[in-house]
């Protein structure tokens, strides 16, 4: 999805700026398929960053130039995005017009569902049914606090970088899994993206964002009740959420916490039937961001919500030149990326 437009560039440089690591994806658009070009990583200090408010804007600036270095980029020009709970997206719907002479009323209508002071939100929309015939037409909404967007992007100019676009996390999510996986395009879908602080719950219907809700549980919650409850330092934990085998240390917390994430994205769906009488049931659901990596925690989120789930690969639509990953394990990094990538998608005017 790309509410914001696309323009023809051939290079694009997508940032993620999650609380543990810095992500960097260069992707080239050609004439064929995108073709993963370059990748970093960098970390983050801990506490630089927390509940996604940047605590320290210079140690963050800082990771983000050392993931461009790390990537071997020079490029300036960055597509960025901002999420949480100071950003909607909402379906609604608006008499049927043509979409130039929309603005007014879907800013209208804004006011009606955006719990903030509509002066201060920075307001995007896109029609859903452009060449549909009926009276109303469906409208996705999406509003975000002008302070979030103008802080990202003075974060970013302080870093010496160009922000060409601030996205919003879910739309980069959904560029991401259009790409990867089609099939998620079809009929109900949850993408559930598990970060360090935050998981993200999507569900699409047909390709459409009907609800996004974020839940304050990730990968630093499983390391705390590790260090807690078992007395492991924070490299130990990290190396057992982090390795490929499942652990009686680790599983009792995989569980609690997996039993969490599920609640939530069960509450999430219930919410939508309630709102929406045309919203199907979940049939589709795949588990990204770091957390996905977490043994056992897949299988546990599709027991709790009795369907099968997918560990989404954020570079399976992708060619993927190969020097990209340079010297960085691919099978640890690559999932990791799935924002990056739906940032890296976006072509740049």
């Amino acid at each position: 999805m790309a509410l914001f437009g696309l323009g023809g560039s051939k290079t694009t440089v997508g940032l993620d700026i999650g609380s543990g690591l810095i992500k960097v994806v260069s992707v080239n658009h050609g004439k064929g398929e995108p073709v993963l070009a370059k990748v970093g990583v960098a970390p983050v200090l801990q506490d630089a960053i927390v509940e996604g408010e940047i605590m320290d804007p210079g140690v963050v600036g800082d990771a983000i130039r050392s993931a461009l270095e790390a990537a071997g980029l020079k490029q300036k020009r960055v597509v960025a995005a901002v999420g949480g709970r100071d950003v909607i997206i909402k379906k609604i719907q608006v008499d049927r017009m043509k979409e130039s002479d929309a603005a007014d009323v879907v800013r209208w209508e804004a006011q009606q569902h955006v719990p903030f002071d509509i002066e201060g939100v920075q307001l995007d929309f896109q029609v859903l049914d452009p060449e549909g015939e009926g009276v109303q037409m469906d409208v996705l909404l999406v509003a975000a606090k002008r302070e979030l967007v103008e802080n990202r992007a003075a974060l970013l100019t302080d870093a010496g970088l160009d922000p060409a676009i601030v996205d919003v996390d879910a739309f980069a999510l959904h560029n991401a899994f259009e790409v990867n996986y089609p099939e998620a395009m079809q009929g109900v879908a949850a993408m559930i993206h598990i970060g360090h602080e935050v998981t993200n719950v999507n569900i699409l219907q047909d390709g459409v964002p009907l609800l996004t809700r974020d839940l304050s549980v990730g990968t630093r919650k499983f390391r705390e009740d590790l260090q807690r409850e078992r007395g492991m330092s924070a490299e130990d934990a990290d190396r057992l959420l982090q390795g490929f085998e499942r652990s009686p240390d680790l599983d009792p917390f995989v569980k609690n916490r997996g039993e969490e994430i599920g609640v939530g994205v069960e509450r999430a769906g219930a919410f939508l039937a309630s709102a929406s009488r045309d919203a199907g049931q979940i049939q589709r659901l795949y588990c990204s961001g770091g957390g996905a990596r977490i043994p056992g925690l897949a299988d546990t989120l599709g027991e709790r919500l009795r369907l099968p789930i997918e560990v989404a690969d954020p570079i399976k639509g992708l060619t993927v030149k190969d020097d990209a990953f340079g010297s960085l394990a691919l099978d640890e990094v690559a999932p990791l990326l799935m924002l990056a990538v739906g940032l890296a998608l976006r072509k740049l005017n």
